[in-house]
Order: C-alpha cells, then sequence, then structure tokens
C-alpha cells in the first residue's frame, strides 16, 4: 500500500490525498464526539485532558522529529552512494583510457550494458522495493572478465589497471549498498509509534471542550493538519527510492557516462 500510494501519486496530489484525508475524518470525529457527548463542550475536564494532549504531543513530536532526522539522513546517504557508484564507474573508464584500443572497447561495452541494466531494468524494480541483483550480475561479471582476461604490459597500464581494478571493486560495493537500500524501510515498532501516535493524539483533541464549534473546528483541523503532512513526510522519506523525492539515476547519465545515452 505505501510503495502504491508513494509511486502512484506526485507528492502535492499525496497531500492532498492523505492529509486531506485525516482532516476530514479528524472533523467528522470531533463533530460526531460533540453530538454524542454535548457536556464535553462545557469543558469540565479541559485541565486534565489538556495536560495528557501536552505529554502525549511532546512524546509523539520527539518521535516524529527523530524518525524524520534519521531518514533524511538515510535519504541522503542513498544519494551519496548512488553519486559514489557512477563516479567510480567514470573512474573505470577514464582509467582504461591507457589500455590499448581494442580492450578500451571492450571495457567501454560492458560499462555501457552495465549503466543500461541499472537504469532500464533494475530502477523500476527499486522503486517498488523489490530490486533483482540478477539484472545486473551478467554485466559485472562482464566487466570483470573484461579486466581478468587482460595482461598489462607497460608500467603506466599497469599502474591504472591496479587502480580500475580498486574502483571496480568500489563499483560493486556501492551497488550492494544501492540494492539493500532500495529495500530498507521502518523497523514495525517505529512504524506502528509513527502512525499509532497519530491515532492517540488526534482522538485526544475531540474531548477538549470549546463552547464555539468554529473554533473547535479551527484547533481540530490545525492538529490533524500537522500530523498529517508530518506523517506524509516520513512516509515519502521511508523509501529513498520511491515516490518524488527518490533517489533519481541521474549520475549514470552524466560526465563521461553521457556517451551511453546519446
Amino acid at each position: 500500500m505505501e510503495l502504491w500510494l508513494l509511486n502512484t501519486f506526485d507528492t502535492p496530489s499525496l497531500a492532498i490525498v492523505f492529509v486531506g484525508g485525516i482532516v476530514i475524518l479528524s472533523i467528522a470525529g470531533s463533530l460526531l464526539t460533540r453530538r454524542r457527548f454535548p457536556h464535553l463542550v462545557e469543558g469540565r475536564h479541559n485541565e486534565t485532558i489538556g495536560v495528557v494532549l501536552g505529554m502525549y504531543g511532546a512524546i509523539y513530536g520527539i518521535i516524529l522529529a527523530f524518525v524524520v532526522v534519521a531518514e533524511w539522513e538515510a535519504l541522503g546517504a542513498a544519494r551519496n552512494n548512488v553519486a559514489t557508484e557512477a563516479t567510480q564507474t567514470a573512474e573505470v573508464l577514464r582509467d582504461s583510457t591507457a589500455f590499448p584500443a581494442a580492450q578500451q572497447q571492450r571495457i567501454s561495452a560492458a560499462i555501457g550494458e552495465y549503466v543500461h541494466a541499472i537504469v532500464e531494468k533494475q530502477w523500476p524494480r527499486m522503486r517498488w522495493g523489490n530490486p533483482d541483483p540478477n539484472l545486473t550480475d551478467p554485466q559485472v561479471k562482464g566487466l570483470y572478465r573484461a579486466f581478468q582476461e587482460y595482461e598489462p604490459t607497460t608500467e603506466a597500464q599497469k599502474a591504472y589497471y591496479s587502480q580500475a581494478v580498486t574502483n571496480l571493486g568500489g563499483v560493486a560495493s556501492a551497488r550492494r549498498t544501492r540494492l539493500a537500500t532500495s529495500q530498507e524501510q521502518l523497523p514495525v515498532l517505529l512504524t506502528a509509534l509513527v502512525y499509532g501516535g497519530a491515532m492517540v493524539v488526534i482522538p485526544l483533541t475531540f474531548l477538549y471542550g470549546i463552547r464555539s464549534i468554529r473554533v473547535q473546528i479551527l484547533f481540530v483541523t490545525s492538529v490533524a493538519a500537522l500530523i498529517g503532512v508530518s506523517v506524509l513526510l516520513v512516509l515519502t522519506l521511508d523509501r529513498p527510492f520511491s515516490g518524488s523525492l527518490s533517489v533519481p539515476p541521474a549520475p549514470f547519465k552524466e560526465g563521461v557516462l553521457a556517451q551511453y545515452w546519446h
């Protein structure tokens, strides 16, 4: 459900549907509570409800802040890792310019197949949290084979060969990290706290007695909208490769790698 929402709606549309839905349900719940328990309007329990609401709100706010910061950092780490993988792939291509023309062409062809497999085959699967390593395994093996079957002769070739192999190891490491990151999500306990907390704090606002129905609707709406936006932020940041805020494959189409997309 989460991935379907992120990949079906853009962020503004999702905000309207998600936050708007929470606000409408909150207003409806508040009006129903007001009609079912009319004595709440007198505000006899406002002091107690205010203390509880303030305490729960503070705890919930701390949890949300922790989750949002952690997810934002994870998104940044995923973006940096993709950039690192693309950069080291480009470095392998640059290092190969020290080799004979035939070997350069072989390595270039292998890199071209690899970046196309990532962007065209693996990235769509990553958006749905189901990356298949086998989609790029043949290209990775082909790239390694291009180096394993080549023996540098000059000192310059040996130096660039060693550097290229080191960069190739970095590509493989970044690839593993990227595939693992695309499957990560909030732990079940934190997910329960984020969504469960919203279902506790918002209903508490229904019990806070306010004589003016307009003021009460404004009160409930403001709290529901704030919580709705916060939960939406958690939702959109939870999957680094899904939704409008996802990490794009653009680094694999830039710099020296751009030649494979013309």
